[in-house]
């Protein structure tokens, strides 16, 4: 697998990736980055435009990631204070004060989901965070309850078996179903 950044020339992959709804109920990926309020009113086309000008920006708000070519998945990361939803969010506060690189959202494409990619899409996404400078990658995700499958509006964040396929570790856990992961980067 292979990731490039979001950028003009990547954004119809991501488009492809996100799908016609830009993921989960009009996101685009900014669930993190706004407030509730500022994201129900751009929910849609506004939070796609939103989306569209940080791809034009350093750093980069994400990548894409590729198997064999074609893509299969959306991670949106970067340091946490990239993210205000999250700084501000009780059930993911902080768990000390070290810098990570937030996995923030991994979405994989609806044909792909269940295909068993997701480890190997946070192996490509945690090279790409190591050749950046970034240490520690810290994810999000959620673990459905045994025998369950968890819906593409609370997947968004990962699966925490795929996390742990990965080579992350739990950190905290501030929910039955809601891991803190991390991993050390080389």
């Amino acid at each position: 697998m292979t990731v490039e950044e979001l950028s003009k020339k990547t954004w119809n992959d991501f488009e492809t990736v996100l799908g016609a709804n830009g993921g989960a109920r009009g996101c685009w990926c900014m669930h993190w980055r706004l407030s509730i309020a500022e994201w129900t009113e751009g929910k849609g086309e506004g939070n796609k435009k939103a989306m569209s000008r940080l791809a034009q920006r350093k750093p980069v708000p994400g990548v894409i990631v590729y198997d064999d070519g074609a893509p299969v998945a959306w991670c949106s990361l970067g340091p946490r204070s990239a993210f205000p939803r999250l700084e501000r969010s009780p059930l993911l506060s902080s768990v000390d004060d070290e810098p990570v690189c937030a996995l923030a959202c991994v979405f994989v494409h609806k044909k792909h989901r269940g295909s068993g990619l997701l480890p190997g899409i946070l192996e490509a996404v945690c090279a790409y965070a190591a050749s950046e400078g970034y240490s520690t990658a810290e994810g999000y995700p959620v673990e459905p309850p045994e025998g369950k499958r968890a819906g593409s509006d609370t997947a968004m964040t990962g699966i925490a078996s795929a996390f742990l396929k990965a080579g992350f570790s739990e950190v905290a856990r501030p929910r039955k179903d809601r891991p803190i992961m991390r991993r050390q980067l080389t």
